[in-house]
């Protein structure tokens, strides 16, 4: 079950003018299930994306880089789950492609307009005739409030859709923000999620969008693991309409680049966050803190090095506070001159460790109680500098292992 993650009520997600989203069931891989989500967006929109650092990278994923390379006028973003036409060679790319010229044939707009993503099982042909069929179903659903039903249509393993909303007031305009996200599994993103669609209506220099949403996503997909693994898929992207009616937003070290900025990574938080308490087989959502680094990256390191750990995340799934298995994963994190005589370790209110060794006052039950619990914050101290960071991750259960053993069944 999520750990206290509900659907999102849909009257919660505030319409994005400029957007349009229409959800249907094509039969990708399973029948009776939304699995197509088309996105319209208005003329006039900017469109920035972050990817997959995995080098075999899926075939949508490298038909989007290059469409945002060309920097055309993207006009519709097309979604299908049940297949991530990834491992699929040639074949793959050509299917991507076609899967943008029927979309832009039907809406009137050229091939290079449309970015296409794909989730699901790898190295199966992406059925593309029945994406093709579906098509026209999915533009006729085309709404301004279809955020929840879009969030459902891009589910694989979630056990429930990620959608997120906020608004915010820029130059006396309401400016709204909306995003939907999936994964529930194979993520350490390494740059976004499985697949992430945010879209704001604020007005802001196209060549803004890019840094904007690259920091959004180092500040939000890119803390989260579940398992360790990248996907061949993963997609975040970032839609401005510039339809909010107030004055452009040049710098975003400004006033009002600022609260664009912290209402984006808000809802980038929100989703990721998301993603974690919905992780596959999940029952714990864990934050560990690491502070007192040299560098953000030592941090960093750190940090990833104790939510990897299968010892580490089984550990918390038991409630069994053998936190030694913490102090072994700071300790092969990969700081070369890591003095463990200065490192302190919390376990949310229970100090644990002090310089290095166990702290006499500590007692094991004391380590026990906060473990059972269902959210739970693992704090280390380097005591090496002030640089600091945060990494989100969850247990590692026995239904980690089930839902993957069956994924293909």
């Amino acid at each position: 079950m999520p750990v206290h993650l509900s659907a999102p009520d849909p009257s919660s997600l505030h319409p994005v003018p400029g957007v349009r989203l229409g959800v249907t069931m094509a039969g990708v891989r399973k029948a009776g299930r939304r699995d197509l989500v088309v996105m319209a967006i208005d003329a006039g929109a900017s469109v920035a994306g972050v990817f997959t650092k995995n080098r075999f990278c899926a075939a949508p994923v490298q038909v989007c880089r290059e469409h945002l390379a060309a920097g055309g006028a993207v006009r519709a973003i097309v979604v299908n789950t049940g297949n991530a036409n990834a491992g699929t060679g040639a074949d793959g790319l050509a299917r991507a492609r076609r899967t943008c010229a029927s979309l832009a044939t039907l809406m009137g707009v050229l091939p290079e307009q449309v970015l296409p993503f794909s989730t699901g099982v790898i190295m199966e042909t992406l059925p593309v005739e029945r994406i093709e069929a579906g098509l026209p179903a999915a533009l006729a659903a085309l709404r301004a409030d279809g955020w929840a039903e879009a969030a459902q249509g891009i589910m694989t393993t979630d056990t429930l859709p990620k959608a997120a909303s906020r608004q915010l007031q820029i130059g006396g305009r309401t400016v709204s923000i909306t995003g939907i996200s999936k994964g529930a599994g194979m993520i350490r993103p390494n740059m976004a999620t499985m697949l992430g669609f945010m879209a704001t209506d604020a007005v802001i220099a196209p060549e803004l969008l890019q840094p904007l949403l690259r920091e959004a996503a180092d500040l939000s997909f890119n803390r989260i693991t579940i398992d360790g693994d990248t996907s061949t898929n993963d997609s975040f992207v970032l839609v401005a309409t510039q339809q909010a009616g107030h004055a452009p937003i040049t710098a975003l070290d400004s006033a009002e680049g600022r609260a664009l900025r912290d209402a984006v990574v808000a809802v980038a938080q929100q989703l990721a966050q998301a993603i974690v308490r919905d992780g596959e087989g999940a029952t714990k959502f864990i934050t560990v803190q690491v502070q007192g680094g040299r560098t953000e990256d030592e941090c960093r390191l750190a940090a990833y090095a104790i939510a990897h750990s299968p010892l580490v995340k089984t550990a918390f799934f038991a409630s069994d506070p053998n936190l030694g298995r913490i102090l072994a994963a700071v300790g092969y994190a990969g700081i070369d001159d890591l003095d463990q005589g200065l490192i302190d370790l919390h376990l949310d209110d229970v100090h644990v460790v002090h310089q290095g060794g166990r702290r006499p006052e500590y007692r094991e039950e004391d380590g026990q109680r906060v473990m059972q619990r269902s959210e739970i914050t693992v704090r280390v101290h380097l005591h090496r500098g002030t640089a600091e960071t945060t990494v989100w991750t969850c247990d590692l259960s026995h239904d980690y292992v089930s839902i993957n053993a069956d994924y293909r069944s």
